[in-house]
């Protein structure tokens, strides 16, 4: 029986990132997936980033991920989110060329000279003493492993919904891991079903883009990944149209066509991101949503309808297209459908995603009931990360609130569960103002450094930063000749202040910033040091917050804690505790619901639990 240090089964973002992480640590590893010319595909749109989700990108680049550089690889179109707010919730995000982003993301995997890619299905877990130790292939083929992960997507037991017509799948024209379903259910894993969808993907040259308002790339030459010097393709424009009451009134008048209403799915699906029948249906005052008309590349005629997911039969599909501004004689090239699928509560995991029932299986990506690339990407590599770790007897990686999105998402999923697909959002983060997009290098690759997840070129590009860095921390406090970088700027007689009092002040913005600290300067560094000091007295006052939290935090809660036997604690606190099961007071913390009362009265039963 072959043997590795870790399996990852399913090639999909999650899968990408878990097996590059612990390839990176040096460790033998394999990636069972159905298809390998399909690994790292866009299976819904051509896009990466986003609100929260570009939070995530960069921090999994800070480690030395894969998502970020072949987001810049493909970009054929970036857009700075969130703009007319501040930086902390800007959202970077891309437009990317399908094929191109595939491609990226499998050369980076044939650089990583551990990694074994390996043709099959994962029909079954080999267990020993309740511990899993291996896969069995569909072929018979058994291969052993320290550690499995699961990076299944949408294929565990997935269905895709087209009308009234059913097909077992998790993606068009490729299979679904049933055998791998019917397994975890019959260990009495908590396994229950989501659903997600797709739009039809238009053919281009059937659009009157004349009549639609355009949208450009940025013009900043902003890149997702730090190691990204230059943006490297020819970049696109997008286009926004809008449903109307006659589009609206072809949907209505078909509900009862569409699974969703039939009764054949009866999964929830993403809130933030609902199929057009959902808005239609639970927001019936509106007279119109917003669509947004992506390119899917630069050989390609293809157009995603951003706005649109539907699982309507095909001919009410191209009814209700063509009942658009822009669209009226649109065609179809492959018509949107729904997929509904198995996915593991995320409660019954650990925070390394590791599953608690059955030590030596990790979990990652939608298998734990989220939604998107970004998502599936960031726990991939933690998932990756703890399993490396666990391997090698190297510590874990420090994540928490304070320091990562990353450990947000886990500690939102492991100690919340879902009700439906979870998203990232800036609003989940409490400390969002430290947990800048622009500033993930500096809070994260050092920690990837010490892990030995990082390569030679990123510790090099980012022990180059922490110099430059240092030099331009001395220049924040030299004096400043405000008119030489701002001439038409009248803020004070002489014009000469310190670059930091300045930036406080408002006198000064980040390009006067990069001003002062020259040409060659590195613009990304010059804003993230802007905002430093734009943001320092939010960020202290936030400082004193955690480290008022970090004193009571620190108490760990025991396995066998009872939270009936704590005085004063409502039935309801009970429950909720009880369910989350906290194994220290900033974990409790983070269960919703829970009273800073509650908390109070947990605090002190288990300090006299801990004395006694």
């Amino acid at each position: 029986m072959t043997h590795f240090d870790i399996i990852v089964v399913g090639g999909g973002h999650a899968g990408v990132e878990a097996v590059a992480v612990a390839a990176r640590m040096g460790l033998n590893v394999a990636l069972v997936t159905f298809d390998p010319e399909k690994i790292g595909s866009m299976s819904c749109n051509p896009a990466i980033g986003g609100l929260g989700k570009g939070h995530l990108v960069r921090e999994v680049d800070a480690f030395d991920g894969v998502i970020a550089r072949a987001a810049d690889d493909a970009a054929i179109h970036y857009r700075m989110l969130n703009r007319s707010k501040g930086s902390a919730v800007w959202g970077p995000r891309i437009q990317a060329d399908r094929r191109l982003f595939q491609q990226s993301v499998q050369q980076q995997l044939v650089e990583l000279p551990s990694l074994k890619i390996i043709r099959g299905e994962a029909a079954a877990l080999v267990l020993k003493n309740g511990s899993v130790v291996g896969v069995t292939l569909s072929s018979g083929d058994a291969l052993a492993a320290d550690r499995v992960i699961l990076c299944t997507g949408t294929f565990l037991g997935g269905v895709m919904h087209c009308g009234q017509q059913r097909t077992a799948g998790g993606r068009v024209g490729e299979a679904a891991a049933h055998r791998l379903a019917d397994q975890l259910r019959d260990a009495a894993l908590p396994l229950e079903r989501l659903k997600t969808g797709t739009p039809p993907r238009i053919d281009g040259r059937t659009v009157n883009w004349s009549t639609l308002d355009v949208q450009q790339s940025d013009a900043e030459p902003w890149t997702m990944s730090s190691l990204t010097a230059r943006r490297c393709n020819p970049q696109l424009f997008c286009a926004i149209t809008r449903t109307n009451e006659r589009a609206h009134e072809v949907v209505r008048r078909n509900l009862d066509r569409s699974p969703l209403f039939s009764g054949a799915i009866g999964a929830d699906g993403p809130r933030y991101c609902p199929s057009i029948e959902d808005k239609i249906h639970r927001f019936g005052d509106r007279d119109g949503h917003q669509i947004f008309l992506e390119p899917e590349g630069l050989d390609t005629h293809l157009i995603y309808p951003n706005g649109i997911s539907t699982s309507l039969p095909v001919d009410v599909q191209q009814e209700m297209v063509r009942s658009i501004g822009g669209l009226e004689r649109a065609e179809i090239v492959t018509a949107g459908y729904a997929v509904e699928y198995d996915h593991l509560d995320p409660r019954a995991l650990n925070t390394d995603l590791q599953v608690a029932a059955m030590p030596g299986l990790y979990c990652a990506g939608q298998i734990n009931g989220t939604t998107g690339y970004e998502e599936a990407a960031a726990q991939g590599l933690v998932a990756g990360l703890h399993a490396a770790c666990a391997v090698t007897g190297t510590e874990a990686p420090a994540l928490h609130r304070a320091n990562s999105y990353l450990a947000v998402m886990v500690q939102d999923l492991v100690l919340h569960g879902v009700t439906e697909p979870y998203r990232m959002l800036t609003a989940r983060a409490e400390y969002r103002l430290q947990l800048r997009a622009s500033n993930a290098d500096s809070r994260l690759t050092n920690l990837g450094i010490k892990l030995g997840c990082v390569g030679d070129r990123r510790k090099r590009w980012y022990e180059q930063r922490v110099k430059a860095r240092a030099a331009f921390e001395e220049q924040l406090d030299e004096m400043v000749n405000l008119r030489a970088t701002h001439p038409t700027n009248s803020a004070s007689a002489d014009g000469r202040r310190t670059a930091r009092r300045l930036i406080e002040t408002g006198a000064l913005d980040a390009a006067g910033l990069q001003a002062v600290f020259g040409p060659d300067a590195d613009p990304s560094l010059a804003i993230e040091m802007y905002e430093d000091v734009r943001y320092a007295p939010y960020l202290e006052r936030q400082e004193r917050e955690l480290r008022e939290l970090r004193a009571a935090s620190r108490q760990k809660l025991p396995h066998d804690f009872v939270f009936a036997d704590v005085p004063g604690l409502s039935r309801e606190m009970v429950e909720r505790l009880t369910a989350s099961r906290p194994a220290t007071m900033a974990e409790a913390q983070q269960v919703r619901g829970v009273t800073p009362a509650a908390l109070a009265a947990v605090l002190v039963h288990a300090r006299k639990h801990a004395i006694a």
